[in-house]
């Protein structure tokens, strides 16, 4: 007890009635040590903490709770001004005692004492419990875990050389190291001992066609360097050079050749350089008056002296003079770099050392020498028609240069084989120092093999030369499917990354029916693809039609699937039954099938009938979209069949339009279109005139008052819910936990029952699918969900760390781990068609639409530290496409609350912060997609969560019991609030159609963001 407190009588010993309680005390001389241990048991969650104070257990919860004192298990206290107190205080009581912040005042026998946050003892409650007679019970798996993930489309080798038959030449031994330095790699070279070396080199094979380079050894150059000139050169005595000058010539290359007619220009030794470095100046300045090093970076250079140009005084370091005179005297005066276009960014230091080497050294002339007699060789085994030996020394160009592969300081060797690599090559050294005119030349000489190849029939041979020589790869795809080459054609357009469509063909052509749909479903271009084979394999083209129908009719999608079979007469059956199940799933989409089957199918007319009756006489406004749907659908179908339907239509359209139930857009459809066709004509004039609304859609009434909800304690439901979604027609699925998922009416009404466990949901975008997910340990149990047919399947156990909320029918993006993964939901066990490993770090969120998917990857330091917050973002058209990887700034350590969009645009920030610490402001990102994007949100908010959409964003708030969501738009208006009351936190989807909010009391209320109804669910 705090000896300066004093006692304090105070006048209400305990608090009556209900309190909101933020811990026990519990007496032990009242109840008994033991007792007093099992209440604070019975009453500690997880989160609390057991403190010893004045002989008994202070518990003070993780979160307050209401409760009544008359019921209470022990003495409640309550947290006033950051104090805890067992009694309501006056002032003056409170002035007596003064507690300071986090202090614990207990009124007992009559008496208030306060106790300082130093004298209390915290009491490990684990101790109490007595686990010595517990027995260590060995313990057996009820199986075996789930096999890892397949992947549908492994990555296939390159085509081997038994691939191209037996006219592929013989492999040449210096292949391997030939491909490495084509893709600028190192390889280790098994050396020749130096007799096998010697042996080879004097004992050539017979008739082999090889490029030799002549390189003249060291004692030859200096043998000729000593030795007297020919005779050819004079009838005189011969003038004996010296020593420098015999090493310069030596070490310089062979002189000047006037027989060639062309100008040489002959660069100084490096003897010379240096001799003349340390002679006197041009200017005749003694050499004692400069450096020795200054003088030898102008040798190098070529330039005057530094003192000339830097002036006295300003002479640089020895090193930096140095590096100066090996980079040939870059930079090293001012007029040098005025006369020089500056760079942005030059080579690095050991493309500057080959650059130098090259040009200041008899490397460089040895090297040209070298690669011009390759190139000449080259040439004449073109000219001699040798074929074989030409292609397996041939120099592959590529459509554009690169720079560093003029600096190549080696020539190529003979490829391994004929052979195309559909992955291409890597690295940067394709081609080494050659003019334009050369590789001109060379493309020329290769379009010339390659229609010899073709005139003689030798296929394989001509497609190499395009995939591999020419890098035509698409002309290379194009002309091994003219000659039947379909299984090379397809791997070649494959592995280099071609247009997916054009793949998705190339497969389908090669009998492989499989990759071709697995790779159309990856990347969606099942239309371009079958648009590329109705040009020249018409049946091929209906056949992958059916198909891609199948697929989109697995996935629920049943308006699409009939489109897509529909310019396929013999697949009309199969396009019925399709239709059968669209009308009976409803909606828009149940709206344009009722259309077609009436005017579609002869029979058609008379199936339709009551249905047609049933949703045109039907005057809810929640249906006026179905019958806009239907409308539109007759409209693309010109036949007589639908005359007698138009009538009841447009009486029904002008009945919503009348109660301003349709948007304008299907306003001007009733004025210029429906009421324009022939079959109207008669009653034209009898029909009223549709009157214009200037009512806008709620989203765009911004001057409207919010809307406020308030759901109280009193409306609770039976069940927790775990989650909810919203489904086309107003209809509620309702993730249940154990008790299974329910399917709700938009009368309240239950629709279904599901008995598979679901704590979350993942609906698919047409609302007829859907997984339910429950934790199972390590593991997720992923079951599937048929709306329409009202049926529950289990599918899978699965190992999940994120997932995407939503998916398509068909492909769900899943991550585990530092792997993200696009699943195929449709096959009998997961299996990924698509795939990114080793993204760096944990995978925390994803979020996915038809267009892009991004996620959010948390990157620690080694000690577990945080390191950043990175998000990844990918464009979904022609398979999944990365678009950019950024941190999120202004991140200290990992967020509690996470917010992102498809399209990548983030929200992230901390909601645990200390006592007394000022709210902070978080961290935001803008997407990748050009549009218009909510501002960041004002300082000094203090959030606890928040839920972001493309159009709208809900901010989540927390003050004691009482939980907010604010809905605003992109302009920052507050258009909704929901305010639920109670412990549990509210949870929050929200789409561009829909928000709803939950909790586990079972309260459900969701907001249509197109017309600003409230709807609560109830969960009885």
């Amino acid at each position: 007890m705090s000896r300066a407190s004093g006692a304090v009588r105070p006048r209400a010993h305990v608090h009556r009635g209900t309190v909101v309680v933020a811990a026990w005390w519990f007496h032990p001389g009242t109840l008994g040590e033991a007792e007093a241990r099992r209440r604070v048991l019975a009453a500690w969650r997880p989160g609390a903490t057991v403190w010893a104070l004045a002989g008994g257990h202070l518990l003070k919860l993780a979160a307050p709770c209401k409760s009544a004192v008359e019921a209470a298990p022990g003495l409640p206290l309550v947290m006033e001004a950051g104090v805890l107190s067992s009694a309501p205080l006056s002032a003056k009581e409170r002035e007596r005692l003064a507690p300071p912040m986090g202090a614990v005042v207990l009124v007992h026998a009559g008496t208030a004492r306060m106790y300082a946050p130093g004298e209390l003892r915290q009491v490990d409650p684990g101790a109490w419990l007595d686990v010595s007679e517990w027995r260590r019970v060995q313990v057996k798996g009820l199986g075996a875990p789930p096999p890892p993930m397949q992947s549908a489309l492994e990555p296939l080798p390159p085509p081997t050389r038994e691939s191209f038959g037996a006219k592929v030449p013989a492999l040449a031994p210096e292949a391997e190291r030939m491909l490495a330095r084509m893709a600028g790699k190192e390889v280790p070279v098994v050396r020749e001992g130096f007799f096998a070396r010697l042996r080879r080199a004097f004992s050539p094979k017979p008739g082999e066609a090889t490029l030799t380079v002549h390189r003249e050894g060291l004692f030859a150059r200096l043998r000729r360097a000593f030795h007297a000139a020919p005779a050819s050169t004079s009838q005189s005595a011969v003038r004996r050079e010296g020593l420098f000058a015999r090493l310069r010539q030596a070490f310089s290359g062979p002189s000047e050749n006037a027989s060639s007619g062309s100008m040489t220009v002959r660069r100084e030794g490096f003897f010379s350089r240096l001799r003349q470095a340390f002679r006197a100046d041009e200017d005749g300045v003694p050499a004692g008056r400069s450096g020795w090093l200054d003088r030898l970076r102008s040798a190098f250079s070529g330039s005057g002296s530094a003192s000339a140009a830097s002036g006295p005084g300003a002479r640089p370091g020895w090193f930096s003079r140095l590096l100066a005179g090996m980079r040939g005297g870059e930079n090293s005066t001012a007029s040098q770099q005025g006369s020089r276009p500056a760079e942005p960014e030059g080579p690095g230091a050991i493309e500057q050392l080959k650059s130098w080497m090259l040009q200041n050294t008899p490397l460089g002339r040895l090297v040209g020498q070298r690669q011009g007699d390759y190139l000449r060789r080259l040439f004449e085994l073109f000219e001699e028609g040798k074929l074989d030996e030409a292609l397996r020394h041939a120099i592959p160009l590529g459509t554009d240069l690169d720079e560093r592969a003029k600096l190549a300081l080696g020539v190529p060797g003979p490829r391994e084989q004929l052979r195309i690599q559909p992955h291409g090559q890597s690295g940067a050294a394709r081609v080494f120092a050659s003019g334009p005119a050369v590789l001109q030349a060379l493309r020329e000489r290769y379009r010339e093999t390659f229609r010899r190849l073709e005139r003689e029939g030798r296929i394989d041979e001509a497609a190499f030369v395009l995939a591999e020589l020419l890098a035509a790869t698409e002309e290379a795809v194009s002309f091994l499917e003219r000659h039947g080459r379909f299984q090379l054609a397809a791997e070649l357009a494959e592995g280099r990354g071609l247009p997916a469509s054009l793949v998705v063909r190339q497969w389908f052509l090669a009998k492989d029916v499989q990759r071709a749909v697995s790779i159309a479903r990856r990347s969606g271009v099942f239309a371009d693809a079958v648009l590329r084979l109705e040009k020249t394999h018409p049946a091929e083209a209906q056949a992958l039609r059916i198909l891609w129908g199948e697929s989109l009719a697995e996935a629920g999608d049943w308006a699409r699937a009939v489109d897509a079979v529909w310019p396929v007469p013999s697949a009309r059956h199969i396009a019925r039954a399709w239709v059968h199940h669209g009308i009976h799933a409803g909606g828009e989409s149940g709206a344009k099938l009722l259309a077609r089957l009436a005017l579609g199918f002869p029979d058609g007319f008379g199936a339709a009938r009551e249905d047609v009756q049933t949703l045109l006489s039907d005057d809810t406004p929640a249906r006026a979209p179905e019958r806009m749907a239907f409308a539109t659908e007759l409209l693309r179908e010109a036949n007589a069949a639908r005359d007698p339907l138009l009538v009841p239509t447009v009486r029904a359209l002008l009945r919503d339009e009348a109660t301003e139930a349709l948007p304008s857009r299907a306003r001007c459809i009733i004025q210029l279109r429906l009421l324009n066709t022939p079959a109207l004509a008669a009653l034209r004039t009898d029909l009223p005139t549709p009157r214009h609304s200037h009512r806008r859609p709620w989203a765009e009434e911004n001057d409207l008052p919010p809307v406020r909800v308030w759901m109280d304690r009193n409306d609770a439901g039976a069940h927790a819910v775990h989650d909810a979604v919203v489904l086309p027609g107003q209809r509620v699925l309702l993730a249940l936990g154990e008790a299974g998922a329910r399917l709700v009416g938009p009368d309240g009404r239950t629709l279904a029952n599901f008995d598979v466990p679901a704590f979350s949901l993942v609906a698919s975008t047409q609302g007829n699918r859907a997984l339910s997910l429950a934790r199972r340990g390590d593991l997720w149990r992923v079951s599937r969900l048929d709306l329409v047919a009202r049926r529950a399947t289990r599918w899978c156990d699965a190992e999940l760390d994120a997932w995407a909320p939503t998916y398509d029918g068909e492909r769900w993006f899943t991550a585990m781990r530092d792997t993200v993964s696009m699943v195929d939901t449709l096959a009998a066990e997961p299996r990924s068609l698509w795939r990114v490993s080793q993204v760096g770090g944990t995978v925390l969120k994803l979020a996915v639409d038809a267009q892009h998917l991004s996620f959010l990857v948390l990157h620690l330091s080694p000690g577990q530290d945080f390191e950043r917050l990175e998000r990844w973002s990918y464009v979904l058209a022609g398979g999944p496409t990365l678009r950019g990887r950024t941190d999120i700034p202004n991140l200290e350590a990992t967020p509690d609350a996470l917010a992102l969009t498809p399209d990548g645009e983030v929200v992230a920030g901390r909601i645990a912060l200390a006592e007394g610490e000022e709210p902070r402001d978080w961290s935001y990102l803008a997407p990748i997609a050009v549009r218009r994007f909510h501002l960041p949100s004002q300082q000094g908010e203090a959030r606890v969560g928040a839920v972001l959409g493309q159009a709208w964003t809900v901010t989540r708030f927390q003050k004691g019991e009482l939980h907010t969501a604010i809905l605003r738009d992109l302009a920052g208006h507050t258009r909704a609030s929901v305010e639920f009351s109670g412990t549990p936190p509210q949870v929050v989807r929200l789409t561009e159609e829909w928000c709803a909010i939950h909790d586990l009391f079972g309260r459900v209320v969701w907001l249509d963001l197109t017309s600003g109804e409230v709807h609560r669910v109830p969960v009885v």
